[in-house]
């Protein structure tokens, strides 16, 4: 039998046995409940950008289980939301995970407009929020908040390096094509931004509605514009679907294709040698050889059984920074002021690098010059030291 008086004071034993003497009930030894916290993954889990939430759940998983599935010692639970990438639908999806599933921290999302409205939703209820995808500039720059805090990247930053690059490789007439939407608008901006700085020249832009991929009438008028290069950004099934049609237009080898690192990062299997060539700039590449990486690689390939990418990357920086944080309040979610401070002042070694964030909670970060040869993702160069976004608007 279980020795049941294990754990209690000799005085404490003295006065069982005196209770036990006189007939009365034995007092209950008192255990402390484990701090426990809810995480609410808001995150796309069907759709065009299925592929990319998944990633990034299984990247938080990872760096958990590498925790031994606690967070400054608190025990983690889940509660999912598939957001769809449908903005109409992001704030009820943010504030069922806050209100109704009382989630301690919010991590999502991948589509910029959905991400813009949880941040909206995340600012008024003041819920610690991880953004581990969507590069919406306004969330670190107009509405930036204490609470709310992006392990990803933001538009301009993972673009604007790309115009010099393209400068520096001869091309000055460009044609620019994306979705239609947030991001799109975005990342073409940055790029734009240091590309006509630089004396380049936009011939076109083309726009479709996002997720509309139906490229080839698009493709068919870039053959007959013969501009020096083409920029573009797509992602998920959308960025396989364009970089197949590209080289089935008759265009790869003739028109260099160039853009943000999201073209091409989780769709090399599928694209096969229609990505060969393909030059793009990113703050993390698949081949970068540190010790961190290349234990990552494995590790993330041996519990999904598929390739790591940018995506679950950042995931599994969300969960690094967010360990940082609850370590320094000894898994105290309550705690807020020290959490945030910790999260703010934290720096991450990261697979991608080690890097810091900025005032607006946006990392500061190299940008990386990466091309496909011979089906991998290589790197080249260094597009950008330190990049740090302007966080124009930014108040916090």
């Amino acid at each position: 039998m279980a020795d049941l008086n294990v754990g209690l004071s000799r005085r404490q034993l003295l006065a069982v046995a005196a209770a036990g003497a006189a007939g009365s009930v034995l007092p209950r030894p008192v255990w402390a409940a484990p701090r426990r916290i809810k995480v609410g993954l808001m995150l796309p889990y069907s759709g065009t950008y299925a592929a990319l939430g998944h990633n990034i759940t299984d990247g938080f998983r990872l760096r958990l289980a590498e925790f031994g599935d606690r967070l400054g010692g608190a025990e983690v639970e889940f509660v999912r939301a598939d957001d769809e990438s449908s903005p109409p639908k992001a704030k009820d999806n943010a504030a069922k995970l806050i209100i109704k599933d009382k989630v301690d921290v919010l991590v999502g999302t991948v589509h910029s407009g959905v991400a813009e409205a949880m941040v909206q939703v995340a600012r008024e209820e003041g819920i610690l929020t991880i953004v581990p995808n969507a590069g919406s500039n306004r969330i670190t720059r107009e509405l930036c908040a204490p609470n709310v805090f992006r392990t990803s990247f933001s538009n301009w930053q993972a673009n604007h390096p790309c115009g010099d690059v393209m400068l520096k490789d001869g091309h000055r007439d460009v044609v620019l094509i994306s979705w239609n939407y947030a991001a799109g608008k975005e990342m073409l901006g940055g790029f734009k931004e240091s590309f006509t700085a630089g004396g380049g020249r936009v011939v076109k832009e083309f726009m479709p509605d996002f997720p509309k991929d139906e490229f080839q009438a698009y493709l068919t008028e870039i053959a007959a514009l013969k501009p020096d290069a083409v920029y573009a950004f797509f992602s998920g099934g959308g960025a396989l679907k364009f970089i197949k049609d590209y080289a089935a237009a008759g265009l790869q080898g003739k028109i260099p294709l160039y853009g943000p690192g999201f073209l091409t990062d989780g769709v090399l299997v599928g694209a096969g040698a229609a990505a060969e060539g393909i030059k793009t700039t990113l703050h993390y590449a698949h081949a970068l050889d540190n010790p961190l990486n290349v234990k990552f690689r494995s590790a993330f390939q041996e519990a999904t059984g598929r390739k790591a990418d940018v995506f679950a990357v950042q995931g599994y920086d969300s969960a690094s920074l967010l360990a940082q944080g609850l370590a320094a309040v000894g898994g105290d979610i309550g705690a807020k002021k020290g959490l945030i401070e910790a999260m703010r002042s934290a720096e991450i070694d990261s697979p991608r690098g080690r890097f810091r964030l900025s005032r607006s909670h946006n990392p500061i970060q190299d940008v990386y010059l990466r091309q496909v040869r011979n089906g991998e993702e290589v790197v080249i160069g260094i597009a950008g030291k330190a990049v740090e976004d302007p966080a124009t608007g930014c108040k916090a």
